[in-house]
């Protein structure tokens, strides 16, 4: 495929279906190339109290949690060749797929809305360092206009124009981070950083909570990204490539951002994620990676605007996708004014934000990952049939079960989640609450029911997978 992207909901054609597993690996490792990281390594020091060896134990296990349950759920989009909303139809039904494809589709918002506010503070920042101009309202505007245009303009043209930009960016930041690494190296106080005593385990596993929430976002998003790959490509390449691409920035950017912490103990609690970098590093580095920072945060917005566009169309905007696409960029640029304008702080609202995203995103993880492991494909033609006449419609277009299942799930999560904003009544005195796993309880609960309650009868058999080979 060259040029922009056709395709819009309907499954890709088995002749075009050419992709390898293997640019899986750039795909994820761009998801994940963001000062944001760093930003939540420190908090892990200055918050929540761990060392080094503690902060390694959890920059290792949340990656692998996140991105395999990523991994795992992106091998419905070789099966079925089909963006992750469309392919939801089939478990959810036409019209009950509404329901997780709205709160899906407005969880995009924000998670759009703080990666521009990102930009917008990494360019403010270049700006503030070379040419000593201060951010003002009008600037602030005018970035996150460019901001907001240039993600529209990348996503717009469609997974190839993604997957070029994410393979250079790889190589940049990749470049870029062995840099820092290497100042870190050499100017930081060690026997300060070793010299830490070490948290509480539970301080851990929130750790790993905190970090997990951000790779759980791009659950709903895994088969837009494996739908080019032909019905015979590994599913053990598929799970390996996204948790190595993500694994291999994660845990170096979390253990940098602690290590940061170290010398700038106020980090975690900075009024904008991205100024400390100008602070820490020297000019001629300081520059180039706030410039790479800023790049990667345009493909993590780029990959998630694709995705928002094909969740727009399920839920019934009959336009094309990169049209669809326009309605979440105009929505990140009013929130992302509103947020730098009148928010008097930043990583507060961010955790917050990605709890409740967390649990958002795993109602329908759980729904769709139980219906995974007993569905053997989809079929085209009752995907895109949004009529009575739909295999997919089930009872009144909704699957009693799904449905069921992922609103129970998702009530059951919001009770057990605390945030700034507003805590669940079973959030208090129990791990699951104060270890901020409200989102595990959440995949649990909406896995576990939907495999318990009786699934309605689809009205004719959908095509087999084809056979899987181990070849990467």
């Amino acid at each position: 495929m060259s040029g922009p992207e056709t395709h819009g909901l309907e499954p890709v054609p088995h002749s075009e279906r050419t992709a390898r597993t293997r640019e899986l690996f750039p795909t994820w490792v761009a998801a994940n190339i963001s000062v944001l990281l760093l930003t939540m390594g420190a908090t892990l020091s200055v918050s929540y109290g761990l060392n080094l060896w503690q902060a390694l134990v959890v920059g290792i296990a949340a990656p692998i949690v996140s991105y395999g349950l990523v991994g795992l759920v992106g091998i419905a989009g070789k099966r079925g060749g089909a963006p992750g909303m469309a392919l939801s139809r089939a478990v959810f039904g036409q019209r009950g797929n509404l329901l997780p494809g709205a709160l899906i589709w407005v969880a995009r918002w924000g998670w759009e809305t703080i990666n521009a506010v990102t930009g917008a503070y990494a360019l403010l920042t270049v700006l503030d360092i070379l040419f000593g101009i201060e951010s003002n309202t009008a600037l602030i505007v005018v970035t996150l206009l460019l901001f907001v245009i240039t993600t529209f303009a990348i996503s717009g043209l469609g997974i190839k124009a993604v997957q070029r930009c994410n393979t250079w960016a790889t190589y940049l930041f990749g470049a870029f981070s062995l840099l820092v690494l290497g100042y870190l190296i050499a100017e930081t106080d060690w026997d300060k950083v070793f010299g830490r005593s070490a948290g509480p385990t539970s301080a851990m596993i929130t750790g790993v909570g905190l970090i997990a929430a951000g790779g759980i976002s791009w659950v709903p998003s895994a088969p837009d990204f494996t739908r080019y790959l032909p019905g015979s490509a590994s599913s053990a390449a598929i799970v390996r490539n996204t948790v190595g691409g993500a694994g291999i920035v994660v845990l170096p950017m979390v253990l940098m951002g602690l290590v940061m912490a170290s010398a700038t103990p106020d980090l975690a609690s900075a009024s904008d994620p991205v100024s400390f970098l100008g602070e820490i590093l020297p000019l001629w580095l300081a520059v180039p990676y706030l410039l790479i920072a800023l790049v990667g945060t345009l493909l993590i917005n780029s990959m998630s605007m694709y995705s928002a566009g094909f969740t727009a169309q399920t839920l019934g905007f009959r336009v094309p996708r990169h049209w669809a696409v326009s309605v979440n960029a105009a929505i990140s640029l009013v929130f992302g004014s509103v947020l730098m304008l009148a928010a008097t702080g930043f990583m507060g609202p961010f955790v917050t934000f990605l709890s409740l995203l967390a649990v958002a995103f795993s109602a329908w993880l759980g729904v769709f990952g139980a219906d995974m492991l007993r569905r053997p494909g989809y079929d085209a033609e009752a995907l895109l049939d949004t009529t009575a006449t739909s295999a997919y419609w089930y009872r009144g277009g909704f699957s009693p079960a799904a449905v069921t299942a992922w609103a129970l799930g998702l009530v059951t999560g919001l009770l057990f989640t605390t945030s700034d904003w507003f805590t669940g009544p079973l959030a208090s005195g129990n791990p699951i609450g104060e270890y901020g796993l409200g989102w595990v309880a959440t995949i649990v609960v909406s896995g576990g029911l939907y495999a318990l309650l009786p699934k309605p009868a689809v009205t004719k058999s959908a095509p087999a997978e084809e056979p899987e080979s181990m070849a990467v």
